[in-house]
């Protein structure tokens, strides 16, 4: 895709406050209001959503080891180490930004980046009458706190900036807190790949993945997310108080100034849905691309092969006429993966296939292919890999068991990526990752897991918490199968996920084999949709019960929906997203009388825009439909 921006001169209006105390930022459309206090040397901040709190008074701070800051700052022990307490204010600012950019792909065509900021500024040091003259030679340390408050949620942050003599930052903690009102209620979820519990911030115990999906006592939905993570250590959420969270994180960070912390975000939203439909704000708050060619950047489906030459041809075979545009080689082709020994610069042994033929092969058939490294490898080898790689013609590199967590394999794992970019080489990173927004900038990174998908055969009731919770933050390679007799759910369920979970790489099919059963007529919705669109709305769900996703590429609208453990009449309002004119509806949904292996069945309708469609779903049922425009 063309990729342009259009900074918008038009004066958005907001309230927008740096007199006295407390500063304040609101969105463009009034919906939000951040506030933030210094009193007595703390720093706290609250947020509102349409005149109601949904975060109270809470902390903001950093806590950063005394020891490099005793002598140079001349301040007692006890102050260094809640760095952020006791700061002296200098002065803030506001700023209104409005600008429309187009991803190289993505859920939408373009991205609208509208937001109001606010900047207050403190300085750290000795206070005496040459502090301001210090601070304009740039001899003081000092800190910014950024707020930006979006139409779509509030992102704050700690800015440290340059100073001449150089400031050396270990951050061994944060002070950030978020307080919610009593008896509200949270998605709690362990670890990526885990299962999500729903229970009263006063049961936790240890701390919660992100984002962290809350409910409020009066049924509003919070999210809590964390934007532009790249060399910093992983942020989770620790219950302090029953109605108290803490930034929990995984360890120390050790940078120079220039330096700003991973943004914290709060989304908060009446109906579920309007967490999904306002998830941009993750994007918007990551660099533009860098990535001077992306010409080598194709979005696609893939196809896991079977580790033989006979298995591998038939699965190239089998994906060209599913309409995907790649296969993969998974672990062991190089060998034992745990293995420091293993090789990924070559073929184990005890192959009978040569990676330049599956390339050829592949490549004659329309199709790229992706090779499975475990990290110990690319740790050991990336240069040389991805020169290997290079040559052979791989596509893609599916990077497995990455450590996650601390700044030193955070920072390793995205300069990684960037490594692959200057190859040519696209990435899907496997195991614990969670996104943070990183796909913006280096776009060749199309997915990651970080998700407890096919791999773990969830319920239907943890697949329709899915989409509020895990996907908010980015692409999930979910690894959609269809005819594992270890699916839990209806196949026109699985039918449906092609369409809700977004993901720019789709691996479909995954514990599937060619020829497996029948190929039903139904599986022209997975050969037909693409993993990229022009727009992309969730009509209708809510969290843990149901979601009705529909997305438009072209001409056509994808719609998706599924349910949980229950049976479920729903009821899709055309209007709601198809233009004015007639329409073809091309329908997939479960019927537990066909004699086929899916048991899904294929109709057709036409339909005017604005009659609406009534779906009744099985429990842990879904239903999937094409939508062309016929005529006006």
């Amino acid at each position: 895709m063309k990729k342009f921006s259009f900074i918008f001169l038009t004066v958005v209006f907001a309230c927008l406050s740096v007199g006295a105390q407390p500063y304040s930022v609101c969105s463009p459309n009034g919906n939000y209001r951040f506030s933030m206090q210094y009193e007595s040397g703390k720093m706290t901040y609250s947020i509102t959503h349409r005149g109601e709190p949904v975060i109270l008074e809470s902390s903001l701070g950093v806590e950063i080891d005394n020891r490099l800051f005793e002598n140079a700052l001349g301040v007692p022990n006890d102050d260094c180490a809640h760095w952020t307490d006791n700061l002296v204010l200098l002065d803030a600012d506001t700023l209104q930004h409005d600008e429309i950019w187009t991803p190289v792909y993505g859920e939408n065509y373009t991205v609208r980046d509208c937001y109001n900021g606010l900047t207050v500024r403190f300085y750290k040091g000795n206070l005496n009458s040459e502090a301001k003259d210090y601070y304009d030679k740039g001899k003081l340390y000092y800190i910014n706190i950024d707020v930006r408050a979006y139409n779509e949620g509030i992102a704050f942050r700690y800015h440290f900036p340059e100073a001449t003599n150089g400031l050396f930052l270990n951050i061994v903690g944060e002070q950030t807190t978020f307080r919610l009102p009593e008896g509200t209620m949270a998605y709690y979820e362990e670890w990526a790949q885990g299962p999500y519990h729903y229970v009263p911030l006063a049961d936790w115990v240890g701390e919660s993945e992100r984002p962290l999906l809350l409910k409020l006592p009066d049924g509003k939905s919070v999210a809590l997310l964390e934007a532009a993570m790249t060399d910093y250590a992983r942020g989770k959420f620790r219950l302090v108080t029953q109605d108290l969270l803490a930034v929990s994180m995984y360890g120390g960070v050790e940078v120079m100034s220039p330096y700003s912390t991973p943004w914290r975000v709060v989304m908060a939203a009446e109906r579920d849905v309007e967490l999904i439909n306002n998830k941009d704000i993750l994007l918007n708050l990551n660099e533009p691309c860098r990535i001077a060619d992306t010409s080598f950047i194709r979005p696609g489906k893939a196809f896991r092969c079977d580790l033989a030459r006979e298995p591998i041809m038939k699965g190239i075979e089998f994906a060209r006429q599913m309409g995907l545009q790649y296969i993969e080689l998974d672990a062991r082709w190089y060998g034992p993966e745990q293995k420091m020994a293993s090789s990924a610069l070559t073929v184990a042994p005890e192959m009978d296939f040569d990676i330049r033929e599956v390339c050829d092969s592949a490549r004659q058939a329309g199709l790229g292919v992706w090779l499975y490294v475990n990290q110990r490898s690319l740790y050991k080898e990336l240069d040389q890999i991805l020169d290997r790689f290079k040559e052979w013609g791989v596509s893609g590199i599916k990077f497995g068991f990455v450590q996650v967590g601390n700044q030193m394999w955070s920072t390793w794992l995205h300069e990684a990526v960037k490594k692959c970019a200057e190859h040519g080489i696209l990435v899907d990173i496997h195991d614990e990752y969670r996104p943070t927004g990183f796909s913006r900038t280096y776009p060749n990174l199309l997915t990651q897991e970080g998700i407890r998908g096919n791999e773990e055969m969830p319920d239907a009731t943890h697949n329709v918490i899915l989409p509020f919770t895990r996907f908010l933050c980015g692409p999930a390679d979910y690894t959609l199968c269809y005819y594992n007799n270890r699916v839990k759910n209806t196949h026109a369920h699985q039918l449906a996920m092609a369409a809700v979970y977004y993901s720019p790489l789709q691996f479909m099919f995954w514990y599937d084999k060619p020829g497996q059963k029948d190929d039903g007529v139904e599986l022209k919705f997975w050969h037909d949709i693409p993993t990229v669109f022009d727009q992309s709305i969730a009509l209708d769900g809510k969290v843990g019960e149901y979601i009705v996703q529909a997305r438009r590429s072209g001409d056509k609208w994808f719609v998706g929906a599924m349910t949980n453990t229950e049976a479920r009449t729903v009821t899709i309002h055309t209007a709601d997203f198809l233009p004015a004119g007639r329409y073809e509806v091309e329908m997939f949904v479960d019927d537990p009388n066909l004699k086929t292996a899916a048991k899904v069945a294929a109709k057709t309708i036409r339909i005017k825009s604005g009659k609406d469609i009534t779906l009744s779903l099985l429990p842990s049922g879904g239903a999937a439909m094409i939508i062309t425009k016929i005529g006006n």
